[in-house]
């Protein structure tokens, strides 16, 4: 599902950092070495449809890589 996040992420926090990502081999093996970690916020996001609303939304984030993988997690209304 293709969305834009509207304005900033709010309520920032880690789930999970280092070897307790799931995904860090293949995040690694895509993107690089680097701290990765997941982390969760809530966002005013835009669907492809236009339609507009609050969402949790999860994402994978290194220094010197930035966000990667940005999804909806469910929405808030």
């Amino acid at each position: 599902m293709y969305f834009e996040i509207i304005g900033s992420i709010t309520n920032v926090e880690t789930i999970a950092v280092g070897s307790s990502i799931r995904k860090l081999a293949r995040l690694r093996e895509q993107f690089g070495n680097g701290r990765w970690r997941k982390l969760k916020g809530i966002a005013t996001v835009q669907l492809d449809d236009g339609s507009i609303g609050e969402a949790e939304v999860h994402w994978y984030e290194a220094y010197g890589i930035g966000k990667r993988r940005m999804k909806i997690k469910r929405f808030l209304e």
